[in-house]
């Protein structure tokens, strides 16, 4: 049987990997960026998640999550509920701290576009979270664009911090400048 490669959509290409789109990646990652670091903002100085009272809103919000698990179609899934109740609930000050600071490194890596992939992830990682708890809000169109900026990864930074910390950082697959001077 012989090998075959196949080639990315034409499509994809120009959306994903063209550099001349970077601008409307541009635009995709200040807007999801702004909405991170604006979320965070309310948490970081809130007295309720990170103040004297850390972890009495995340609290509140796992349990109004919990009351949503009964019925015909429950918003919250019940293997969803256990990890609320038996990882989140025993730990809300930590996991409170760990969102609210979480959320604006996300924010900020995605404004300056710095390791915009990866940023990109744990928004979307996030937003998946907020799901999960029958949140929905603006998730769904967050978790949707960071979905396009994932795959976008190449060129959704090259407008940012990307384009000198991609090729002095490298990938997994291509170590950049900052590993291959032990190499040689």
């Amino acid at each position: 049987m012989k090998h075959r490669t196949y080639n990315e959509a034409p499509g994809a290409m120009a959306l994903f990997a063209n550099t001349k789109l970077s601008w409307f990646w541009l635009i995709v990652r200040l807007y999801v960026g702004y909405e991170w670091v604006s979320a965070a903002w309310e948490k970081v100085t809130s007295v309720a998640w990170t103040g004297s009272g850390a972890g009495t809103a995340l609290a509140g919000f796992v349990n109004g999550a919990l009351g949503k698990t009964s019925g015909a179609n429950p918003d919250v899934q019940s293997w969803y509920a256990i990890f609320l109740k038996s990882t989140i609930l025993t730990h809300p000050v930590v996991w409170s701290y760990v969102i609210s600071y979480g959320e604006f490194l996300v924010g900020v890596a995605l404004i300056i576009g710095a390791f915009t992939g990866i940023a990109a992830f744990f928004g979307l990682f996030m937003n998946l979270n907020y799901l999960l708890a029958g949140t929905v809000s603006i998730n769904p169109i967050l978790f949707t664009l960071a979905i396009g900026l994932i795959l976008a990864w190449r060129v959704a930074g090259y407008l940012g911090v990307d384009y000198w910390l991609l090729p002095w950082c490298g990938t997994p697959w291509q170590p950049g400048d900052l590993f291959e001077h032990g190499k040689k």
